[in-house]
């Protein structure tokens, strides 16, 4: 992994996070975010580049309440997949929660055995927080009928 290097990305990474999501998108596994809403959001994003200076995955730590936040948006580009890198990406999310003594970290995701392997635990949709669905959850194309899988980590 030391071809590999985590960053806080900027705004000119913007265009290049986008085209990366955005087959998963279309696919409606990540939900769309526009340039304006990355922008806004962008300290909440961490990325992984290659030794060519690509991005080829990213995440983000969304803060929802003093006690949760939320890993989201996790992308990994297929040819680096298995390479422990979506790993690497969310560990990055729990010890950033950790430092910011958050309580609980949320993802809503297709890849329950990802979350497992940081003891996630699923947990009831039902329980998940009304603002969280009404901000993002409505967005998703197949809301309000939802496969993901909704599992928490208690820190």
């Amino acid at each position: 992994m030391k071809d590999f290097v985590l960053y806080k990305p900027t705004m000119l990474d913007i265009q290049e996070m986008q085209q990366l999501v955005s087959q998963e998108v279309q696919n409606g596994n990540i939900l769309e975010r526009d340039k304006n809403e990355m922008a806004n959001t962008i300290r909440s994003y961490v990325c992984i580049k290659n030794n060519e200076n690509q991005i080829i995955g990213f995440v983000a730590l969304h803060i929802h309440t003093v006690s949760l936040a939320e890993i989201r948006s996790l992308i990994v580009k297929k040819e680096y997949r298995g390479n422990s890198i979506a790993k690497k990406l969310i560990q990055h999310c729990i010890d950033e929660a950790k430092i910011l003594k958050i309580k609980k970290v949320l993802v809503l995701t297709y890849k329950e055995e990802l979350f497992t392997y940081f003891n996630f635990n699923i947990i009831e949709k039902s329980s998940i927080p009304e603002t969280k669905i009404w901000a993002d959850c409505i967005k998703c194309k197949h809301f309000p009928v939802c496969n993901e899988i909704s599992l928490m980590l208690e820190i």
